[in-house]
């Protein structure tokens, strides 16, 4: 039996499918409906990830593997609180949870924005490319999206349980694209370029299709046992956001924003929509974080994890196009945007 926390989410959904086609016993946790086209023979159960009794309850003495795919992605300042709660206590629960049960195997699923970025004195690359890697430290003086802070804290907690005996691995997605629901995604990048706007801000995005995030997924934790201990960056390339919504714009046959914010700005944006917020407890449309996301141009090397599983991953092209091809053949489906 495998137990899956976040079920309905974006990359939760979709390991589902992944685990259910290797004819695995599934458990999954849910909060909110579960979906018409969820995989089929899933046992769900309906509860809270900080309820530690229900977690208890769901690692029965059959459960071999978890995949904790639940976490919150927010960079409203409303949600700061929300975000502890959920990447990091929900995930000390978890690992809790899993020690009482020698032999269990832990995947997290984290992020790339736990990895910090460029520390002071790193050296640019050609273009003025920064690289980061899996050994990239956490800048403890730098200032961090309480987003990213919540996601390194909650891999602090998985640190916790390897160090205590918890065998598990960290997977650190970068801006995750697949089919789904894009009014729960945090960065909607192609619902805005659905939505036909005219402006964007200048700077690189990395992606990687949700069913690579899956197969990489799947394959550290079920066909690699002897790895524990480790993380891994899963994230295909980098391109500009220009591009990216060109590319994205064509596939659902819209138009493309056209006009680049200058830094000045959206710098002067946030700072109205976050006082727009204050006056009006409604969330800001833009925030500090978004607004300075990708300004710092940075990939995310990829080399560890395709050594471990030789896995490959998808052109952007490919998963814009079926992306499309979903939203067109079922309009109940939008195309949706993860940054895990």
């Amino acid at each position: 039996m495998i137990f899956v926390t976040g079920g309905t989410g974006l990359i939760g959904s979709f390991l589902l499918q992944g685990l259910r086609a290797r004819g695995l016993a599934v458990r999954a946790l849910h909060r909110g409906a579960i979906p018409d086209d969820a995989a089929p023979g899933v046992e769900w159960l309906t509860g809270d990830l900080l309820d530690t009794d229900l977690l208890r309850a769901a690692l029965t003495p059959d459960v071999t593997h978890v995949f904790h795919c639940a976490g919150l992605v927010s960079y409203a300042p409303q949600d700061e609180d929300l975000l502890l709660n959920v990447n990091v206590q929900g995930t000390a629960a978890v690992v809790d949870a899993c020690l009482e049960h020698p032999g269990i195997r832990l995947a997290h699923v984290s992020s790339v924005a736990a990895l910090g970025g460029p520390t002071a004195g790193s050296t640019a690359g050609p273009g003025g490319v920064f690289t980061v890697t899996e050994k990239s430290a956490w800048d403890l003086g730098a200032a961090h999206p309480a987003y990213a802070t919540s996601k390194y804290l909650g891999e602090l907690e998985v640190w916790r349980g390897v160090a205590e005996g918890l065998s598990a691995v960290i997977v650190n997605p970068s801006v995750v694209l697949g089919p789904g629901n894009w009014h729960r995604s945090s960065t909607r990048l192609l619902r805005y370029a659905h939505q036909q706007h005219r402006f964007y801000t200048r700077g690189l995005v990395n992606f990687v299709d949700v069913r690579d995030v899956v197969a990489h997924l799947i394959a550290l934790t079920l066909d690699q046992p002897a790895l524990s201990g480790e993380r891994y960056i899963v994230s295909a390339e980098a391109v500009p956001l220009a591009d990216f919504f060109q590319q994205a714009a064509a596939a659902m046959h819209r138009r493309a924003p056209s006009v680049a914010v200058p830094d000045w700005a959206a710098e002067i944006i946030w700072r109205l929509e976050h006082a727009r917020a204050i006056l009006t407890g409604a969330r800001p449309l833009i925030t500090k974080d978004t607004a300075r996301a990708g300004r710092q141009p940075v990939v995310y090397a990829h080399a560890k994890v395709q050594s471990a599983t030789g896995l490959g991953f998808r052109p952007l092209a490919e998963t814009l196009a079926w992306c499309a091809a979903k939203l067109t053949a079922n309009t109940t489906v939008s195309p949706a945007v993860i940054v895990s």
